[in-house]
């Protein structure tokens, strides 16, 4: 399904007190609304994904996979920043006539959500079926379970947390200070910071994956090397490869966006605001991801009413999720029973 753009024509006014006149935002959706409108998969996705779910998380959504538009209507929409469809750092101010760039306002978790509630409304989504994410996919799914918990009947958190740690705003930061040590990351233009844009995503794969990881898919086959190494050229790779899709400037915001989770700002503390969450919920955590430790999904599962929890057993660390779609799949299976047309009717091993 080809991407899909709303554009609200109200004031949305972000956590921090900007008030946008507008906003567009894109999405995808797959299959068919039944006449019930209660066959919703809502896709929340992870950093520099885009809302096309059944290009990225192929094995878990597609045609023949668990969650298919035979069975469901399945949506995912771009978080605000993000160059593919939303407004983004790239779209022009209309203020100023000219692109936002480092003039682009600072978004949070909890505006991505507002925008996610937005679309919802005006597609006339009232229930949720099924909302999931993993990473800062998790972390809006979590955040829209609280604020607005009558819509979301089940829900899937996957390698996320209920509130950003030092460690991963470390992480995060780091990467920002890449980007600012390439001078044209100030330049204003649409390929500013680009060697920045490489150098931070080299940071973030070194997250993302293990020890383990590197030392099975980059492991060299002789003695003799000592320049050239095949973990070298990896890390370039990746970083080139990000930087011929995506933009300094918002990876910048959606790191910032990233750093801004936590589920108890202004709702008394995180246990009070993880209790407001009424979904039938499955909380899976990765035990060998490093930046989200499987310390946090246990955390969630200890405190969220209605839950679950499983582990995934993977050796690449935080993308497991993107990786083990099999594994994913038999999991949740397991743990969500359906009737004869596939419809979640109970939650197994609730706590």
């Amino acid at each position: 399904m080809s991407l899909q753009t709303f554009t609200y024509t109200g004031t949305f006014e972000l956590e921090n007190g900007t008030k946008l006149q507008g906003l567009q935002i894109g999405y995808n959706t797959y299959g068919t609304l039944n006449a019930n409108r209660d066959n919703v998969i809502w896709v929340c996705h992870a950093l520099t994904a885009n809302s096309d779910v059944f290009d990225w998380w192929k094995g878990l959504f597609g045609a023949t996979d668990h969650f298919n538009p035979e069975e469901h209507f399945v949506i995912c929409a771009n978080v605000l920043a993000s160059p593919y469809g939303t407004l983004s750092p790239l779209d022009t101010n209309p203020t100023t006539g000219q692109p936002y760039y480092l003039s682009f306002p600072e978004v949070t978790i909890r505006d991505m959500v507002k925008a996610h509630q937005l679309l919802a409304d005006h597609l006339k989504i009232d229930q949720i079926e099924m909302l999931l994410g993993g990473s800062l996919g998790g972390q809006q799914a979590l955040e829209w379970s609280i604020v607005d918990p009558q819509r979301i009947k089940n829900l899937i958190l996957i390698a996320t947390n209920a509130k950003h740690s030092p460690w991963g705003i470390a992480f995060n930061e780091s990467q920002r200070l890449a980007l600012a040590a390439d001078p044209t990351f100030f330049s204003n233009t649409p390929d500013g910071g680009s060697n920045g844009l490489k150098a931070a995503r080299s940071i973030a794969l070194l997250s993302y994956r293990t020890y383990k990881t590197y030392d099975i898919t980059q492991q060299e086959d002789g003695n003799d090397l000592t320049g050239n190494f095949k973990a070298s050229s990896y890390q370039n790779y990746q970083g080139q490869k990000l930087v011929n899709r995506y933009n300094a400037y918002s990876y910048y915001y959606l790191t910032k966006a990233m750093d801004s989770h936590n589920v108890g700002r202004g709702r008394g503390s995180v246990d009070k605001a993880l209790a407001q969450v009424k979904a039938r919920t499955l909380v899976i955590g990765i035990k060998s991801d490093v930046l989200f430790p499987i310390e946090e999904q246990q955390y969630l599962f200890r405190h969220i009413p209605k839950a679950a929890f499983a582990e995934l057993d993977s050796f690449y660390g935080h993308d497991g999720f993107l990786i083990e779609t099999q594994d994913l799949t038999n999991i949740i299976k397991s743990f969500f029973k359906t009737d004869v047309k596939g419809k979640i009717i109970e939650l197994q091993k609730i706590a």
